[in-house]
């Protein structure tokens, strides 16, 4: 059965707004000074598409004041593609034909030492979906061997409690990303077709029980390309804002992962180009000026060069979606979706640099580690 959105997450009484739209409201939406959700809704729309322009040079602007002329870079690391899952998207489904790989000790400190030399200082671990392979216990153990070689350690993985969450915490995880794919719950159940991953609420509140378990940052994100991108968009902007009320020392960050081609052949039923990408980004910008903003490399070189310090300040380099993709002495995994910026670390920062922009690499130091309470009073300490 389908429940009703919580109040505080509901777009629907401005969806009016990105359906019928005068110039006038969007180019002062552009420059409004406390930009709201009515405002976000305007810059979403069809017709702000003839603002691209100067949204473009706000958001470069409003980066610019934010975060200075850098962008944070991270690496994501793969420690296990078993999943139970059902997500009809996702090239690691339980009934993809996939090859599954976990990597044990010797393997992942193979894949960290490859990392290192980089000089990168984040890493995001992720999984699939809750498995005996990749439980609690081996993320708990996997973060110990992660934080003695990186400053600050992410998780990508399954919705957890918040007693879960804590243990995690304590061996050094600093944040958790967790998309929860689509708003849509018709949608969403559609897509999730089996497995855990069906509870639309315990996805959508697992935030929540993250930060209340001590973590000190998470991520949100939905997936462009399964519903209405504008509604996604605003319940983006009304998840933010929530998370930021209630957690308000917390850090929250904002990505916009597009479907691209994975074992499946599953394709996006509501399309999103290149020009609505960067449409979105720059209202996002506009509305949430001091939110990190991040574009991976499911992205291809010239729309990230593009989009790098234009609303973006964070991003993903030399990725790879596979178990044991940076390590060419550990057997590969089948990949979760496919990288169109392939760039190493050396020609992505070069390219950074002709736009006067300065790669950071660390921006985190491993004694902040450790979990956070955030009591009702709204005063945040370390325990």
């Amino acid at each position: 059965m389908i429940k009703s959105l919580p109040n505080w997450l509901d777009p629907s009484s401005w969806m009016h707004l990105s359906e019928n739209t005068d110039l006038s409201s969007i180019e002062s939406a552009i420059y409004c000074k406390n930009p709201t959700i009515r405002e976000l809704a305007l810059l979403l729309s069809p017709t702000a598409k003839n603002f691209l322009e100067p949204m473009a040079q706000r958001a470069k602007h409003i980066t610019q004041r934010n975060f200075g002329k850098t962008i944070s870079l991270y690496s994501p690391l793969y420690l296990s593609n078993y999943c139970n899952g059902g997500c009809a998207y996702c090239g690691i489904a339980a009934d993809r034909r996939a090859d599954r790989l976990v990597l044990n000790d010797n393997q992942l400190n193979k894949e960290l030492s490859e990392i290192s030399k980089s000089g990168i200082e984040e890493i995001v671990l992720l999984t699939g979906e809750r498995m005996p392979e990749a439980d609690v216990d081996y993320l708990e153990h996997a973060i110990q061997i992660t934080s003695k070689k990186i400053s600050s350690v992410n998780i990508e993985v399954f919705p957890m409690l918040e007693k879960e969450y804590k243990i995690l915490a304590n061996v050094g995880c600093t944040g958790v990303t967790l998309y929860q794919e689509t708003y849509d719950q018709i949608i969403y159940e559609k897509m999730h077709r089996w497995g855990d991953k069906r509870d639309f609420f315990n996805r959508l509140y697992a935030p929540n029980r993250a930060l209340g378990g001590g973590l000190r940052t998470v991520g949100l994100g939905a997936l462009l390309g399964l519903s209405n991108p504008i509604f996604d968009m605003l319940c983006l902007f009304n998840h933010a804002n929530y998370l930021l009320k209630h957690f308000w020392q917390a850090g929250v960050t904002i990505s916009f992962p597009r479907i691209k081609p994975q074992l499946g052949e599953f394709r996006a039923n509501f399309p999103v180009n290149e020009h609505m990408l960067a449409q979105y980004i720059f209202a996002l910008r506009i509305c949430l000026p001091t939110v990190p903003l991040l574009l991976s490399t499911r992205e291809t070189e010239n729309i990230r060069d593009g989009l790098a310090g234009l609303g973006i300040s964070k991003m993903s380099v030399a990725s790879k979606t596979t178990v044991g993709g940076y390590s060419s002495s550990v057997e590969k995994s089948t990949q979760q979706f496919e990288i169109s910026d392939n760039r190493d670390i050396t020609s992505f920062c070069n390219a950074l640099r002709n736009k006067n922009l300065e790669p950071v690499f660390k921006n985190y130091d491993a004694m902040y580690r450790g979990p956070i309470s955030y009591d009702r009073n709204f005063r945040c300490t370390s325990v």
